[in-house]
């Protein structure tokens, strides 16, 4: 039986160096040393060699100098600063530090206690050290995989609502204002099918990096996933502000992408809500941006809307749409109706515009705003246009020899494989002659496989059908669009005719260019949405071929354009105004007068960017000093500029801006910290609390007579 091994005795110092200096050789553990004035006196040559790096020497610098502080890394439970322990001599459980290599940074594991001589006094400290830079690089690497999203390096959706959740817990008792954007990429399914997914991510790393660009410091960025993303940007509640960087993200978003070789095209939409006005919680601000986001996407994409406590309402019709709508064509409620296009030297009809309408039992007519991109994004839209190329084929077939029939041709329908037997099979059961049918296309068809349109237009050509490039100039165009695909007419948006005949507007002068291009091309060109006689003539002298537009007619049911037919009247005479007004919205709401104590019922009828026209009071004076309730807490500063009965023009001290859509908005509106101060629990816009908030009461004396305008209207019917 062997002997027991016998205890290493502190005589034994040959052997107790040996062992050390094994240890220190193996790198599993260094030691360290200092002296009572906090000065580094030894430590492990390994030690020294790993960070050579360092200009100067270790020995005698204080640890405080050598050892930092690592606030993003704990080992063990927290610990006090370093610069503290090491005054208040006290031992040192295992803690993180930095240690700086020139360029480099490493991380070690020290720990130690203090040396005391005989007598009890302090003489320094002793201790073991390791390196653990590799650990610590790859936690940290786990843990920004938590935090951030590992193919376009922003904040995922996790941390992106964390700050979210925090910044708002933190401005409200700032009483500060946080907005944030939710955008969501258009067309990018497109891109991912027809390039693949290698080349959609692609995609998504360069628009990262154009929003990076773009926000700078203002704001936070995340992707909450697929092509879904969220700005957070505290301290702003000018919606002016937010629209026009909104619009500027919407405009460097849909910018061309060179991917793998290939030109790629997407679009965005953005939906903004602001705290406090439209949320206070976190999830509540959320929802709010994901209806305006909702919104600006039904809206025909492109857009940017902010959140109104009416889209709610909107949403909820929507989806009462989107139910309805599956039982339209079964029920027989859609119908054909058909605008003229007429030559622009006689105003001869050359062709009819098929459009879609809903004629529904309950709410009557449906529009096409509201209908087609529900259709579209429910997967409804080509069952609706197979029918639709059906239905004008055999109208077609009746018609006069010499007109033609135009049908709008949807992405969507465009992007199926049966588009080409539909329009075959359309004409042969007709007995429509192709040469007599336009199918209208956009732009957006060649985001994606490029060569699969070229091909879709050379087959539908074959056919002998004629095709038309629709809303030229406000999607993705490009010259080699033209060049390559087989266009016989070119359609030139309203958007540029509108306002060609104002002084310093450049739409004349693009109205002009892309009629060059068409007649260089040999294609005919529409001017669309012609509405005046002073628009009708710029367009003519800027070369247009044929006209469209409420200046001759509007949309009209299949019975009436064919009784024109029966008595010959195949020229339009011009309807509309003389010339172009500037944008004003005709409405007719009620909404909150606010003079000096009282508050009035008023109707808002024409609204503009700098004054609107109200009813329901009389005989207001000149330069009466008022205020609008616009509603969701807009107040609008105006006066009175014209006045007669009950009518009065008012100009408003601030112009109003653009919600994104058609509507307009104030830049700013009542505060609900404002609100809170007057007494008031906090939380989002209350039309109720903004009401009381003026301090204007509807009862007592007032010094204007209201009018009953409905009652009025009811009677005289």
């Amino acid at each position: 039986m062997a002997a027991p091994l016998s205890p290493i005795r502190s005589s034994d110092t040959g052997r107790r160096a040996s062992l050390l200096d094994s240890l220190e050789k193996s790198e599993l553990g260094w030691f360290w040393a200092s002296d009572e004035a906090g000065r580094l006196i030894y430590l492990s040559e390994p030690a020294l060699d790993r960070i050579a790096e360092i200009e100067g020497h270790l020995i005698g610098k204080q640890l405080v100098d050598i050892f930092e502080d690592d606030v993003g890394t704990e080992a063990g439970s927290p610990h006090r600063p370093l610069k503290f322990q090491f005054a208040a001599r006290n031992s040192l459980r295992p803690t993180i530090v930095k240690i700086r290599t020139g360029a480099k940074t490493a991380w070690w594991e020290i720990s130690g206690a203090p040396r005391l001589s005989k007598s009890g006094k302090f003489c320094g400290y002793h201790g073991i050290a390791r390196d653990v830079t590799a650990s610590i690089a790859s936690q940290r690497d786990a843990e920004k995989l938590s935090r951030f999203d590992s193919l376009t390096g922003l904040s995922n959706r996790h941390r992106i609502t964390q700050k979210l959740d925090t910044t708002l817990d933190a401005f409200r008792a700032a009483k500060r204002s946080c907005a944030i954007m939710l955008l969501d990429l258009d067309r990018f399914k497109q891109v991912n099918d027809t390039l693949g997914h290698p080349a959609g991510d692609e995609l998504l790393k360069q628009l990262a990096a154009r929003l990076k660009r773009l926000v700078g410091e203002r704001g936070e960025i995340g992707r909450l996933g697929g092509d879904e993303f969220q700005i957070i940007l505290p301290d702003i509640e000018d919606r002016g502000e937010l629209g026009e960087l909104a619009q500027r993200i919407i405009e460097m978003v849909s910018q061309p992408y060179s991917v793998n070789g290939v030109r790629a095209v997407v679009g965005c939409s953005i939906g903004v809500a602001i705290a406090p006005f439209d949320g206070i919680e976190c999830q509540e601000l959320i929802k709010a941006a994901d209806l305006a986001l909702y919104a600006s996407k039904g809206g025909g994409r492109g857009q940017y809307r902010f959140y109104s406590s009416d889209l709610r309402d909107q949403a909820i019709h929507r989806h009462q749409i989107e139910e309805d709508l599956r039982d339209a064509l079964s029920r027989e409620e859609l119908e054909m109706y058909y605008q003229p296009i007429v030559s622009a030297t006689d105003h001869k009809v050359v062709c009819f515009e098929a459009l879609m309408r809903w004629h529904h039992p309950e709410r009557g007519q449906v529009s096409p705003a509201e209908f087609i991109p529900v259709a579209e994004e429910v997967g409804l839209i080509r069952e609706m246009g197979e029918w639709a190329i059906h239905d004008v084929c055999k109208r077609v077939a009746s018609w006069p020899a010499n007109v033609r029939a135009a049908i709008n041709v949807s992405a969507v329908q465009f992007a199926s494989d049966d588009l080409i037997d539909t329009v075959r099979n359309a004409l042969k059961s007709s007995g429509a002659d192709p040469a007599r049918i336009e199918l209208e296309i956009t732009e957006s068809v060649f985001v994606g496989d490029i060569d699969r349109a070229l091909r879709m237009f050379r087959d539908l050509k074959r056919l002998g059908v004629r095709l038309a490039l629709d809303d030229f100039g406000t999607g993705y165009s490009s010259l080699s669009y033209l060049r390559d695909a087989p266009f016989d007419k070119i359609k030139i948006d309203q958007s540029f005719v509108r306002g060609c005949t104002e002084d310093g507007n450049n739409n004349g002068a693009i109205v002009s260019a892309v009629v060059s291009l068409a007649q260089a091309l040999k294609m005919e060109t529409v001017a669309e949405g012609v509405e005046t006689k002073d628009e009708l003539e710029a367009v003519i002298e800027h070369g247009a071929m044929s006209i469209q537009g409420a200046l001759f007619s509007r949309p009209q049911p299949a019975s009436v354009v064919e009784e024109r037919f029966e008595t010959g009247e195949l020229v339009y005479e011009m309807l509309g105004p003389e010339k172009f007004r500037s944008d004003r919205r005709t409405e007719f709401r009620k909404i909150g007068l606010v003079h000096e104590n009282s508050r009035y019922q008023v109707f808002l009828r024409n609204l503009s960017k700098s004054g609107a026209k109200i009813e329901g009071l009389l005989d207001v004076p000149v330069d009466t000093d008022v205020v609008l309730d616009l509603g969701g807490g807009q107040l609008v500063v105006a006066t009175v500029r014209r006045s007669q009965g009950y009518s009065q023009g008012v100009e408003f001290e601030t112009q109003l801006i653009s919600d994104g859509a058609d509507g307009l908005c104030t830049r700013h509106r009542v505060s609900p910290y404002q609100i809170e101060a007057a007494g008031r629990p906090l939380r989002a816009l209350n039309d109720d609390e903004v009401t009381t908030y003026t301090g204007a009461s509807s009862a007592g004396e007032k010094r204007f007579m209201e009018v009953d305008l409905v009652a009025d209207r009811e009677n005289s019917h």
